[in-house]
């Protein structure tokens, strides 16, 4: 069979959907693992509640020559491996590649978004980012970190991928043209954004923004929902079930007023609430509330 070639550098971004109701740890009988389709090549999955109160997101990108899996979750036994190779073994079916490659990458190092890395450990054609600084600039081929953009190129499918420090040290933001998404990990997101060196962050969400001035930006998508639909209300760290969400796509108007506000408060360390997020500020603050 002749493999279907997907052209994703015209006409993009392309509009994605984003009807899908996540599970929130509420349901009885809910999946260990939700998939939503953003169309027939992006996929957003979720580790339910249940399994691990952080709940988080992965990403599933499909490129002609490989896909790009960014994250892999709070734990190591959960069903991400068999749910992942299921979608690609049915995308393959119109799009056959016998040498069709997975990378595992990660928004940033930490263990609720690596623990599931185990998995894949034994997969053909599959490579593993390692999750550190020195593994992340090697792996994607950074020169200058922090201070430029490098792209990663899934066969014809080609993400750029921005350095992201100021969570995390390694931490990283992808931009995917084909659905104008800005997959933003523990850097953005709707909940508590722990910011234990403020200077880089600033830094981060500066780069970011340059970045966007080129690029149509439809979504930015970061890897928890911890907001409430309640402005200004979280669901308490810890906590199984998170009923009444608040939406995980941010708008790209948010990130800017993110950068307002850390700005604001970069000389004053604590706990900086807003409507959309939570701001912890300072090394000590975040240990603190984290309990470390």
């Amino acid at each position: 069979m002749t493999s279907k070639i997907v052209d994703f550098s015209s006409d993009t971004p392309i509009d994605v959907d984003l009807s899908v109701e996540w599970m929130d740890g509420s349901g009885p009988s809910e999946p260990l693992v939700q998939v939503h389709a953003l169309d027939e090549h992006t996929y957003v999955l979720r580790q339910s509640l249940k399994t691990h109160y952080e709940g988080p997101f992965i990403f599933l990108l499909l490129g002609n020559t490989g896909a790009l899996m960014i994250d892999s979750g709070a734990t190591e036994t959960w069903p991400l491996r068999e749910t992942v190779d299921g979608i690609i073994a049915d995308w393959l079916v119109t799009h056959p590649n016998p040498t069709y490659s997975l990378t595992v990458a990660h928004s940033h190092s930490h263990g609720d978004h690596t623990a599931g890395d185990v998995q894949f450990a034994d997969r053909p054609n599959t490579s593993i980012v390692p999750a550190n600084l020195e593994g992340v600039q090697g792996f994607f081929g950074f020169t200058n970190w922090p201070n430029e953009t490098v792209n990663f190129d899934l066969g014809g499918r080609v993400v750029s991928v921005i350095a992201g420090p100021g969570h995390e040290e390694a931490a990283t933001v992808f931009y995917d043209p084909w659905t104008g998404i800005l997959f933003t990990g523990d850097t953005v997101y709707p909940g508590r954004l722990y910011v234990p060196d403020m200077p880089a962050y600033i830094a981060t969400l500066e780069r970011v923004i340059a970045f966007m001035a080129a690029v149509p930006v439809s979504y930015l998508m970061g890897c928890h929902i911890e907001m409430s639909s309640t402005p200004g209300e979280d669901h308490p760290l810890g906590s199984l079930s998170h009923p009444g969400e608040a939406p995980m796509p941010m708008l790209p108007g948010q990130l800017f007023m993110l950068h307002e506000r850390a700005v604001a408060i970069a000389g004053t360390p604590g706990v900086h609430t807003y409507d959309d997020v939570i701001i912890y500020n300072g090394k000590a603050v975040v240990d603190g509330y984290l309990g470390r």
